[in-house]
């Protein structure tokens, strides 16, 4: 039985059913726990929450004294589990989106630190926890996908295995529904992406961060994080069985040479295809403590090179079809000369972007940034080639497309 009550009446033993308010207002990466510490009841009260739900079979009731009327079952759900707004869900650009994308990334990230930290403690995770975040997640892909998959690239090599972990959720989310796949699936496609790298939590930290090239017993070490994140959801009891595959399949390839299970062409799931593909770009487009990040375009260029052996060539498709062939802060330079940074995707054109035109290539100078969507029809200038910043000298590219 579900019951609600007052933030300061909660004790050790209770179980936390929902937290009243966004999930950015609280400070837990979860939200559906048991409480076994003082310290996540003084958090509680602290972050400025004043009545949470309890669920009265799974944990300790209130004290008689202090009980509180409340409504159904039926409504507590309704309560804890209500769907995004449609005000929340409306389009947004690009510009409106970033605010609320970087508050997002901010928040999950401390959250997915979070998830770690309890991994390596040797606790278990259950993934339904994780829903709030998902769905937060979701819903900025489904306002503008742009915004927080591009905010999400920008990490820096310390923040890499957490925030690797967002952006691969938020491109499985944009994949999923580029792919025309039903709701449910789409939130099971964005859990997968949260999870699959769950086994890194377990990794030695000298290997996981190590700034050189592994040794072949390093290698080895790190191959088996999709076997140890896969054990972790199983202890967990809630991951579904997409959860469970991506986690365990997002390093097979289709000619078979990938790992843990060499599994090829059709053994491979379509989520794991997908986990995949999202996995390698995210990688690749990020700076890790080895390499600094490939440029966006360039990477999608790599990506297909190597399609043929090691992703499904209908999920591929569609991932460029979800994130562009000049995906966000790409440098590109037009007909004219100029040089641009992607700033946002065309419904009309995948060769057609909107671009912030900044630099100019015949007389060596930045000029006044102006924005151009090529796709309009009175449009003449036209993308004729990538471009790779350091070539000119430009250091400043994701502050102009972010700006």
């Amino acid at each position: 039985m579900l019951k609600k009550i007052k933030a300061r009446d909660l004790q050790l033993g209770m179980h936390l059913h929902g937290l009243c308010g966004s999930w950015m207002e609280h400070p837990f990466w979860r939200s559906k726990f048991t409480l076994t510490d003082t310290e996540d009841i003084r958090r509680i009260c602290d972050s400025g929450i004043t009545e949470v739900w309890i669920d009265v079979a799974k944990g300790l009731d209130i004290p008689t004294a202090k009980e509180e009327p409340g409504p159904s079952v039926t409504a507590a759900l309704m309560h804890t589990e209500i769907a995004p707004g449609i005000d929340a869900l409306k389009p947004a650009s690009m510009s409106e989106e970033l605010q609320r994308a970087a508050m997002i990334c901010a928040k999950a990230k401390k959250a997915v630190v979070s998830m770690f930290r309890e991994v390596r403690m040797g606790k278990a995770i259950s993934a339904e926890d994780a829903g709030e975040l998902v769905e937060e997640i979701s819903s900025s892909v489904i306002r503008n996908p742009g915004a927080l998959i591009s905010l999400a690239r920008l990490k820096t090599a310390d923040d890499y295995t957490y925030m690797h972990s967002v952006a691969v959720c938020a491109l499985m989310v944009s994949l999923a529904r580029q792919l025309d796949l039903d709701e449910t699936s789409v939130r099971e496609a964005g859990m997968a992406g949260l999870m699959h790298d769950l086994g890194k939590a377990l990794m030695p930290m000298e290997v996981l961060n190590k700034p050189g090239r592994l040794t072949d017993d390093e290698f080895r070490i790190i191959k088996s994080h999709p076997v140890e994140g896969h054990r972790l959801l199983i202890e967990g009891n809630t991951a579904s069985d997409i959860v469970l595959d991506v986690c365990l399949h997002h390093h097979e390839k289709v000619d078979g040479s990938g790992y843990p299970d060499r599994l090829s062409s059709d053994e491979i799931s379509l989520f794991a295809k997908m986990g995949a593909v999202c996995d390698v770009y995210d990688a690749i487009t990020s700076n890790r403590p080895y390499k600094a990040g490939w440029d966006p375009a360039e990477s999608i260029r790599k990506m297909t090179e190597w399609s043929k052996g090691h992703f499904d060539e209908h999920v591929f498709q569609a991932f460029i079809k979800s994130i562009g062939i000049y995906p966000v802060g790409s440098l590109v330079k037009l007909a004219s000369g100029r040089l641009a940074v992607v700033v946002e995707q065309s419904e009309k054109s995948l060769l057609a972007p909107r671009v912030k035109v900044f630099f100019s290539t015949k007389s060596q100078t930045y000029i006044v940034p102006e924005l151009i969507d090529l796709s309009r029809p009175s449009i003449t200038e036209k993308i004729v080639s990538r471009e790779d910043a350091a070539k000119w000298g430009i250091t400043n590219l994701d502050e102009l497309w972010a700006t």
